[in-house]
């Protein structure tokens, strides 16, 4: 459909970033009804009896166009957290090969392209639902704003967007920078409530929450599950009933959310590797703390473990 060739992403043009922004910045620069115009082309006209059939081809259309989307930012950015923090061989293999080049600079290019990408998108989406409740006066917009975030192909609330700024505060941190930066992404782990907080380019800012919900504590050794909601491990671990030496994929596929009860969202749990990093450098002390508390309490669930297995293999 015409209306979403600006929001349209696939694997094969990943590799020009720099035309798909271009492309997102003509889009953002249309007046919002001729997008809405274009997509209604596409949609014979109908009495009102039918609209509901008219809502639902609008719909499916750019639910599709918003997973593509949401699929390719999370692979992009799956692949630069990798790059940027590998296990000790894919380490070793890096650095060789950064004896003879760099890629760093390309790196942050390619860090900087996605945030601009997925800000662009989300207010294009964003516009697009606005002036097609303007003009068809209803409130299907906002309702379906809500089934995205339900479904988790809401960009802003993805998981990976948080990974994303700890990775673009990283980078700059290493280069140089200051932990808190004029950038997109910025942090205070200082404050009452750590957050972390991405500014759009239409200047809306956005604030996401490092506390953990079970402990109230800012997160430690975070991870998100896979309704998105962040937690400490230890906590996460503790809520699904299974021992953090097992790990989060010994938790039960009937296991909930501890905040929103949905059920299934241990099966693709995602390790937050950058943020997780970003917090270890700078909160040491809460972060000595909190090791020395898990190691102490995987002791424990050590022995109860082993204890209980011995038991049942002599039988008493």
């Amino acid at each position: 459909m015409k209306g979403f060739k600006f929001i349209r992403c696939s694997e094969e043009s990943v590799k020009g970033f720099q035309t798909m922004s271009s492309r997102v910045r003509e889009a953002e620069n249309q007046n919002p009804t001729e997008i809405v115009s274009l997509i209604a082309q596409k949609i014979p006209t109908m009495k009102k009896s039918t609209m509901k059939m008219c809502d639902q081809m609008f719909f499916s259309e750019l639910k599709k166009e918003a997973s593509d989307i949401a699929g390719c930012f999370s692979s992009r950015v799956r692949h630069l957290v990798h790059l940027h923090a590998p296990n000790t061989m894919q380490k070793y293999f890096i650095s060789l090969c950064q004896c003879f080049t760099s890629n760093q600079q390309a790196t942050a290019q390619e860090c900087r392209l996605l945030i601009e990408y997925v800000a662009m998108n989300a207010i294009a989406i964003r516009k697009i639902l606005k002036k097609y409740d303007k003009v068809h006066c209803s409130v299907n917009g906002r309702i379906f704003k809500t089934k995205m975030r339900a479904e988790h192909i809401e960009l802003l609330q993805s998981p990976w967007l948080m990974e994303l700024g700890a990775l673009y505060i990283n980078f700059n941190v290493s280069n140089g920078g200051k932990l808190v930066i004029g950038g997109p992404f910025s942090c205070d782990l200082s404050a009452t409530v750590p957050i972390m907080t991405l500014t759009l380019p239409d200047s809306v800012k956005l604030e996401y929450n490092l506390t953990c919900a079970i402990c109230l504590d800012m997160v430690y050794k975070p991870y998100a599950l896979g309704c998105g909601h962040l937690f400490c491990k230890p906590c996460a671990c503790s809520a699904a009933s299974v021992m953090i030496f097992e790990g989060l994929n010994a938790a039960s596929p009937e296991s909930k959310c501890p905040v929103c009860r949905e059920v299934g969202v241990y099966a693709n749990v995602l390790h937050m590797m950058e943020l997780d990093l970003l917090l270890k450098k700078h909160c040491k002390e809460n972060w000595k703390e909190r090791m020395v508390a898990e190691r102490d309490e995987m002791v424990k669930q050590a022995k109860l473990y082993w204890d209980l297995q011995t038991k049942l293999m002599i039988g008493y």
